[in-house]
């Protein structure tokens, strides 16, 4: 094994075990309107502090069998572990697509202030 592949392995073996309260759930939607819904509702429910919606993009793809191609818009959601699932839940319940793109990504650091605001913005199981 190499230096440089010992590092990588210690290095993402290290991130892998990282926790964080606070996570960015990406999802994407084909309208404006359906993705603005979206992020009112998590918002105004508490399980969301804040929901970018990225301008339309072009998604290229493979669906059942074919190459496809679409216009979306990314929607970033930040919220904290605890209201993962509800996001999730969410999302698939309003989704038009057969299968939702749904990733979860930690926020492994940040700019303390602000994510205490995602904190104070979010519900605590009340």
């Amino acid at each position: 094994m190499s230096w440089l592949s010992s590092v990588l392995l210690v290095t993402f073996g290290h991130m892998n075990t990282i926790s964080s309260p606070y996570q960015i759930v990406m999802t994407t939607f084909p309208d404006m309107d359906s993705a603005q819904q979206l992020a009112e509702q998590l918002v105004t429910r508490k399980l969301a502090a804040c929901v970018n919606i990225l301008p339309v993009m072009t998604s290229i793809y493979r669906w059942q069998g074919k190459l496809e191609q679409g216009q979306e818009h990314q929607l970033l959601i930040k919220t904290e572990q605890s209201c993962t699932n509800e996001v999730q839940s969410a999302i698939e319940q309003v989704h038009p697509y057969e299968l939702p793109e749904i990733i979860v990504v930690p926020i492994l650091t940040g700019h303390r202030p602000y994510l205490n605001w995602i904190s104070e913005s979010v519900h605590k199981n009340d």
